[in-house]
Parts: C-alpha cells; sequence; structure tokens
C-alpha cells in the first residue's frame, strides 16, 4: 500500500507543473535571466530613477551651462545648441563638435572623433543586457537612447541591489536629458556675460561628478585591479594614439580582464 502511495504522488510530481517562477519557461517570460532577480518596467521605476539622479543632473546642469557658452561662442544659435543637446546628449562628444567647429564644417573629422569617443556606449550597454535582455525593444531603446555616463552609473547600481528597476535607467535618464537641455539654453542665452566657463570652474564640475560615481561603485579591492589596468591603459594610449581612442581602449582592456578572472 505505501508503494502504491508513493508512485501516485511521484507521478502527480511528474504531471504538476512548477510554481511561477520555477520553470525556464516562467523564467523567461518574467525577464529573469539565470542569477538575476525578475526585471520588471514601471512607472514606479521611472520614478525612482528620476528621484534619484536629480542631484547628479544638477551637477550635469553646471556643465550643460559650459556647453551652452562655448556653442554660443562658436556661433551656434540658442535653438541649434538646445537641438544639438535634445538630440545627441552625450556632453563629451559635443563638445568635440563644437571646438571642431568651422566653416566648412568638417564632418569627416567630426564624425570619426565623436565616433571614437561614443564607442565606450557599446560597452556599457553590454553591461545592461543581463537584465534588459527580456524588455520589449520599445522599452530598452527608449532608455538607451536616454543613457549618459550619470545615470548608467545609478542604473548599475540600482539594478545590482536586485531592484529589478528596469525602468531605472529611463527615470535617470529623463532627468539627464531635462537638466541637460535647460542649462544649454541657459548657457547659450548667457554666453556672451559669462566669457570664459573655466574662470568659474565649470569645467570641473563634471569631473566632481565623476568621482562621487566611482566611489559610490566601489566594491572593495576586488575593484581596484581593473581601475588601475583601466587607467594604465588608457594613459597608455593616449600617448600613443591621437584623439579620444585611450577611452574605449581603457575600457576594453578592463572588460577584458574581468573575463579572464571570472571564466
Amino acid at each position: 500500500m505505501t508503494d502504491t502511495n508513493e508512485r501516485a504522488d511521484s507521478r502527480r510530481s511528474e504531471a504538476e507543473p512548477a510554481p511561477d517562477g520555477c520553470s525556464e519557461e516562467s523564467t523567461r517570460s518574467s525577464g529573469q535571466s539565470v542569477g538575476f532577480p525578475p526585471v520588471s518596467f514601471s512607472r514606479e521605476g521611472v520614478k525612482i530613477g528620476f528621484l534619484t539622479c536629480v542631484p547628479v543632473a544638477i551637477g550635469v546642469a553646471g556643465y550643460g551651462i559650459a556647453f551652452g557658452v562655448i556653442a554660443n561662442q562658436a556661433g551656434l544659435s540658442v535653438a541649434e545648441a538646445a537641438l544639438m543637446s535634445a538630440t545627441v546628449v552625450a556632453g563629451a562628444s559635443q563638445l568635440i563638435a563644437v571646438e571642431l567647429w568651422a566653416d566648412p564644417i568638417p564632418i569627416g573629422a567630426i564624425v570619426f572623433t565623436t565616433l571614437a569617443v561614443n564607442l565606450r556606449y557599446s560597452l556599457m550597454g553590454a553591461a545592461l543586457e543581463p537584465w534588459f535582455s527580456h524588455l520589449s525593444p520599445k522599452q530598452v531603446y527608449g532608455s538607451l537612447f536616454l543613457m549618459a555616463d550619470e545615470n548608467w552609473a545609478l542604473t548599475i547600481r540600482d539594478l545590482r541591489t536586485g531592484s529589478g528597476r528596469g525602468a531605472f535607467l529611463l527615470g535617470s535618464g529623463i532627468a539627464i536629458w531635462t537638466f541637460w537641455v535647460v542649462s544649454t539654453v541657459l548657457g547659450a542665452l548667457a554666453g556672451g556675460v559669462i566669457g570664459d566657463p573655466t574662470r568659474y570652474g565649470f569645467d570641473f564640475i563634471l569631473v566632481a561628478v565623476f568621482v562621487a560615481l566611482v566611489a559610490e561603485l566601489w566594491d572593495g579591492r576586488s575593484t581596484l585591479l581593473p581601475w588601475v589596468v583601466s587607467l594604465g591603459t588608457a594613459l597608455l594610449t593616449a600617448s600613443l594614439l591621437p584623439g579620444r581612442w585611450y577611452i574605449l581602449a581603457g575600457g576594453i582592456a578592463a572588460a577584458t580582464l574581468e573575463v579572464i578572472r571570472y571564466e
């Protein structure tokens, strides 16, 4: 009788579906990758991302004012500077483009240089893949359009806590975008009055923001090695190659090291 009951229980266990969140299929449909908690995309995530990023966005605004001033001095109108900030959303690339601005515009030089600077975004996007792989294309690409160095760092920190807030990048990106565009307009309007923005320390604001973000991403001694390798590679590349290729080289070196360490 006992053997009969055990066989019946065994058959029932095989026939019954696994609870939600336990089967491979439910893991895929819920946006859960192996080793990562489920990821959701909600208004609450957008809100939390926005509010978390506001202090950082205020710092970015100082950099935006500096860009607006420089754009004005390069001959761009307020509308043109604002349009560039609204559609490009990449401070370093915009500054490079404005610094190279001339008549006629050196399109090839601007495209090539900004490509070298922005290739780092491919590495940053790849880092988000474990969480974003099961979000819809609309959610992913809408968020990535507003991805900057600052809100990417905040998003990585938030997702590593297991929050599962897939909309955090979008919310924080909206904060960055809003402050960036508004500050660009202010800088362009005040360009003739402010003069050289470095006199007021605007050029150091973004450095201070990045130092604060790096401190937040510190995860003990294991973090030190890739940082040192990245720095050393960037310095070596900067001494050997012209342009901004040192940014990409440093990122690739650190990423390669981490792959070797954990495989």
